[in-house]
């Protein structure tokens, strides 16, 4: 088994994120890698059993790299189905739709028919840091990693 943490950043703060939720899969003994955006290619999605994207905000939505994959996704249509996914975003300040980011990215997931992770204690869609991550928004991160990993060791023992 093995999880694909994924990322597009210009400044490292969604970058930060990436990494700590990939620090979060790791804790669970659970095979995880680490990625730009630009490394990343629908074919290649086929070889994870779940997917962790992490984007800025861009006018509420994610930024177009992802987007590009997602589009591109479209000839590996069903192959996705019942695979875990996840997300994460940062952004500029409180309102600036940093949630609606992350609910872009979900619903692209949800396409594929996707089994989303959220969290009924933290951030329900997935971590989201205004500006530089600080330490509440690592763990936040982190807590999110190991529970994408708790539940891809429930559903492929």
């Amino acid at each position: 088994m093995k999880l694909l943490v994924a990322y597009y950043s210009r400044s490292g703060n969604t970058k930060a994120m990436a990494q700590a939720v990939a620090d979060g899969v790791k804790k669970e003994n659970v095979t995880v890698e680490l990625r730009d955006m630009k490394d990343v290619t629908a074919d290649c999605l086929l070889e994870f059993e779940g997917f962790v994207f992490g984007s800025p905000t861009y006018y509420g939505a994610m930024a177009g790299e992802l987007k590009r994959l997602f589009d591109e996704s479209v000839k590996i249509h069903g192959k996705l189905s019942d695979r875990i996914g996840g997300a994460f975003a940062s952004a500029g300040m409180m309102g600036g739709g940093g949630e609606t980011t992350i609910l872009s990215i979900i619903q692209a997931m949800l396409i594929h028919g996707m089994i989303i992770v959220g969290d009924a204690r933290l951030q329900h869609y997935g971590p989201l840091s205004i500006g530089k991550p600080d330490g509440n928004d690592i763990d936040t991160c982190t807590k999110y990693g190991r529970k994408v990993a708790q539940l891809a060791k429930k559903l492929f023992k």
